[in-house]
C-alpha cells in the first residue's frame, strides 16, 4: 500500500530576504529559518509515525529536515534522510542551483550527520536536460518523484522540498502565486494520499505511457489551512495549472536565468518581516 506523504516547504533562507539574494549560490537557512524550524519540530505531531525522511539535496532543505524532524533522528539511530535530486527546485538561478555532490559529500556525511546523498549524482545540478527549468521536464521529474515515493514500502513518510516544485508535485495549483512564486508558506507541511485513480495524462493534458501518480490531500490537511475539505477535480486543477503558471510568468519568476533576467521581477510579499 503507498504511503502517506507529508510534504513540507523549507525553513527560511538568505534567499528569501530580498530576490537580490537570489545570486546566492545554494543558501543556508537564516537564524528566523532555525526557529522556524524548531516551531515546526515542537508542533508536528507524527513524529513517530514517520518512517522516512527525504529533502532536495540543497543545503536549506537538507537543513529543515535534520533540524525539523530531529524526534524522528534520535529515536531511530540508523534513519537518514534521503537526498532525491528529483526533488531540487524549479529555476535555474544560484539560489535554487544545488551543491556538487563532493562538497555535500564534505559538509553532511563527513561530518557524521543522517544524511544519504547515494541517489545525488555528478550533473544533478547542471539545469539541463532532465534538470532543465522549463514546465515539460518539470513535470516529468515531479512526476518521477511522485512514482519514487508510491513505490516505498513505508506507510508514512516526509519530503523536505521547495516551494515552487512542491505545486508540481502536488498538482495542486489554487493559490500558487500568493508569495513569490509559491502558496506554500515556509516550513508548512500538508499531508496527501495517492489517489485509486488511474491518470493517463499529466496536469497538462500530456499523454503518457505510464500512469501520473496523482496524489490528493486529505480533508484533515486542507481545514488545517482554512480550504474546504474536498479537494478540487482533476480538471479543475488542470484550470489551475495554467493560471498558475500565467501567475509565475507575471512575477517574472519562471523559469529560467536568462528570461528572468529580461522581466520585471516583483519584490514578492512581505510575511511577518520577511519576504517568501
Amino acid at each position: 500500500m503507498a504511503p502517506i506523504v507529508h510534504f513540507v516547504r523549507h525553513a527560511q533562507g538568505y534567499h528569501n530576504l530580498s530576490t537580490a539574494n537570489h545570486v546566492l549560490p545554494d543558501p543556508e537557512l537564516t537564524q528566523l529559518g532555525e526557529q522556524q524550524c524548531a516551531k515546526l519540530r515542537d508542533s508536528f505531531p507524527n513524529h513517530s509515525k514517520i518512517e522516512l525522511v527525504a529533502a532536495s539535496p540543497l543545503r536549506r532543505t537538507i537543513r529543515t529536515a535534520l533540524l525539523s524532524f530531529q524526534p524522528v533522528f534520535e529515536a531511530h539511530k540508523d534513519f537518514k534522510i534521503v537526498c532525491i535530486p528529483e526533488a531540487q527546485e524549479t529555476s535555474d538561478v544560484p539560489c535554487d542551483t544545488g551543491s556538487d555532490p563532493a562538497v555535500l559529500q564534505k559538509e553532511f556525511v563527513d561530518s557524521g550527520l543522517p544524511v544519504d546523498i547515494s541517489l545525488v549524482k555528478d550533473g544533478w545540478n547542471s539545469k539541463q536536460g532532465k534538470w532543465s527549468p522549463n514546465a515539460a521536464a518539470l513535470r516529468n521529474r515531479a512526476r518521477e518523484v511522485r512514482q519514487w515515493l508510491r513505490a516505498r514500502p513505508e506507510k508514512e513518510v516526509v519530503l523536505v522540498t521547495h516551494g515552487g516544485l512542491l505545486h508540481f508535485l502536488t498538482e495542486d495549483w489554487e493559490d500558487s502565486s500568493l508569495y513569490q512564486g509559491t502558496g506554500w508558506r515556509n516550513t508548512e507541511y500538508r499531508t496527501y494520499h495517492f489517489s485509486d485513480k488511474i491518470d493517463f495524462e499529466d496536469i497538462n493534458g500530456e499523454k503518457l505511457n505510464g500512469d501520473d501518480a496523482t496524489i490528493i490531500e486529505i480533508p484533515e490537511s486542507r481545514t488545517r489551512r482554512g480550504k474546504s475539505p474536498e479537494a478540487p477535480s482533476r480538471e479543475e486543477q488542470k484550470a489551475n495549472y495554467k493560471k498558475g503558471l500565467d501567475g509565475w510568468n507575471a512575477q517574472g519568476l519562471q523559469p529560467s536565468q536568462k528570461e528572468r533576467g529580461t522581466a520585471n521581477v516583483s519584490a514578492g510579499v512581505e510575511v511577518n518581516g520577511s519576504r517568501i
